[in-house]
């Protein structure tokens, strides 16, 4: 039986990428020790980090004017990191908010600066579109503008950048949908993504800021949470997630060799639209977010009869179907679509889907 991961973090890895890591794990490229035990401060280690960034150059197309920087911490440290290094505490930025991740992101930022919300929003229910908006209320003195392309909890996604007045830098927190496609980095000011969803695993933050926002952060950051730290030390300025840094490079070595973000655009509209096409179909089950507003990377369901939930989860569960109990705040049905998750696992888990509809409908 094939078993498929639908977990929305950690999530699953390729299958190649961990069939390299179990070949190299004793042996990294000859070394005699593995990965883990190498120093990073060492020409092994050391070429690992150039290539990595030549091939994020390469994958994402950037400028020579982003630079790329690894740190730990997850997105959840980015969220004062941001309002850190970008804002001052008397100055506003602008967040807006369609999501779990949205609130916790302006909830975090108003600690370090006059953090305030495009429009108001809701903070106890989910959403299940993007509002409506304008952007009267960014002006030439806005530090910058946050948003959350991908919401993973509610199953929505921005499918176009926001056009943002001003020249006001854009800020992203793209943990769960960076790689999925291709981006023009240059409407950004700076991105941020935690690896586990489709960089590798959990332990390492990928961040690409340009060059001229990384003068804004004032003296007297503490070292580590400085974003000039990392740029000025090729984020070798201390002992980094060496093992996380690794997977990262197999992973987008895998993206490359497997037609680069243009190659998995089309890959993850497929799987999405397969599995977003049965619901639809379906009187058994929902999906309550507004078409042109739906994740590629997390599509979200509910059963008509939410009694059989448990039911539905022990089933898929035996069935080699795994991880698809939607959050906490939510509710329902969360199936996650990442790179790694082959067009064969949509079908199985359509397959069943249709099989429990026919024995509970």
């Amino acid at each position: 039986m094939s078993i498929y991961n639908f977990s929305p973090g950690p999530a699953m890895l390729p299958e190649a990428v961990k069939q390299r890591i179990a070949d190299e794990l004793p042996n990294w490229r000859g070394t005699g020790v593995s990965v883990m035990e190498v120093s990073h401060r060492g020409p092994e280690f050391r070429q690992l980090v150039d290539e990595t960034e030549a091939l994020l150059r390469d994958l994402l197309d950037l400028p020579d004017n982003y630079r790329i920087l690894f740190m730990p911490g997850g997105a959840r440290q980015q969220y004062s990191m941001v309002p850190m290094n970008f804002a001052r505490p008397d100055q506003q930025a602008i967040y807006f908010v369609q999501g779990h991740w949205g609130k916790d992101a302006i909830g975090e930022a108003g600690k370090f600066c006059q953090a305030e919300p495009l429009m108001p929003y809701n903070k106890d229910r989910p959403y299940a579109e993007i509002p409506a908006h304008n952007f009267d209320r960014i002006t030439p003195e806005t530090a910058y503008f946050h948003f959350t392309p991908n919401e993973t909890l509610e199953g929505i996604e921005w499918h176009h950048d926001p056009d943002v007045p001003h020249q006001v830098p854009v800020v992203a927190d793209m943990t769960s949908n960076l790689l999925s496609r291709p981006l023009d980095i240059t409407r950004y000011g700076y991105i941020y993504g935690s690896a586990q969803k489709n960089l590798g695993i959990a332990g390492i933050t990928l961040g690409i800021v340009r060059e001229d926002l990384l003068h804004r952060a004032p003296s007297g950051l503490p070292l580590m949470l400085d974003y000039r730290t990392y740029a000025n030390s090729q984020s070798l300025h201390n002992t980094p997630p060496t093992f996380p840094w690794y997977v990262a490079n197999l992973v987008l070595h895998w993206l490359q060799e497997n037609g680069g973000l243009d190659a998995m655009a089309q890959r993850n509209q497929e799987k999405a639209e397969a599995l977003y096409r049965f619901i639809d179909s379906s009187d058994f089950y929902t999906n309550p977010v507004r078409p042109e507003h739906r994740s590629r990377m997390n599509v979200t369901f509910w059963l008509a009869d939410e009694s059989l939930n448990e039911r539905f989860l022990e089933e898929s569960r035996a069935a080699g179907l795994l991880a698809l109990k939607g959050h906490r705040f939510v509710g329902g049905m969360r199936a996650s679509l990442y790179n790694a998750m082959p067009i064969e696992g949509v079908q199985a888990l359509v397959n069943f889907m249709r099989e429990f509809e026919n024995r509970y409908g």
